[in-house]
């Protein structure tokens, strides 16, 4: 990238974090540097806007521009409140499913079936831990039928290829009693939006307020 490439932090979910340095990589984004906040915060959305703001405040003075790689993730609009405030700009898309689809690939989805799971590469890896385990279905497995009754498919939306990634995709799939789809995004709007290409304007450049 030129040396005149503007200094940018994206300030994102650490459930994209290796997405998201592989966009980088790829694009050979030198110009752009990437923070992280937990993924496990998406169980406490309450605390993801104040988390968010405070990465934004720190950053200031060191960056042209910040970005926010976040979908609103439970917050109700507590998320897009600050960044308003902040004037930071926030990819589209109310979750991740939505950005890493190519645009209204996603509510097709959702309008071909309704009773649709969504698995990325990151559920994929931890699908035991954030799934089996965190619904505690690893000790209550009569509770499947519970959280699962409604849902017909699961749909995987593969950002890289990765055939270990596939296989085990499937498996969870197969757990949880569900047919199995398989759809390669790449990285979808998310790699648009940090190369600037999936975004009608420039980002707010929040030093030039203040």
């Amino acid at each position: 990238m030129p040396s005149g490439q503007p200094k940018t932090l994206v300030i994102a979910c650490g459930a994209l974090a290796r997405e998201l340095l592989e966009a980088k990589r790829v694009n050979k984004l030198d110009h752009l540097d990437i923070t992280c906040l937990p993924a496990i915060w998406h169980n406490r959305p309450e605390k993801i806007p104040e988390g968010v703001r405070g990465k934004i405040r720190k950053a200031r003075g060191h960056y042209d521009h910040i970005l926010c790689l976040y979908g609103d993730c439970g917050t109700g609009g507590m998320l897009d409140a600050v960044l308003k405030e902040e004037g930071v700009e926030r990819i589209e898309g109310d979750h991740c499913y939505a950005f890493y689809s190519q645009p209204g690939e996603f509510d097709a989805l959702m309008e071909e079936e309704i009773g649709t799971f969504f698995l990325t590469d990151y559920l994929v890896r931890h699908f035991d831990r954030l799934i089996i385990q965190g619904l505690a279905l690893d000790s209550y497995p009569q509770l499947l039928s519970t959280y699962f009754g409604h849902y017909k498919r699961v749909v995987y939306l593969a950002q890289l290829p990765d055939a270990a990634l596939e296989k085990k995709a499937r498996k969870a799939a197969e757990r949880i009693g569900l047919n199995f789809e398989m759809r390669f995004t790449g990285l979808g709007g998310l790699a648009s939006f940090v190369t600037g290409q999936g975004r009608t304007h420039q980002p707010t450049d929040i030093f030039a307020r203040n």
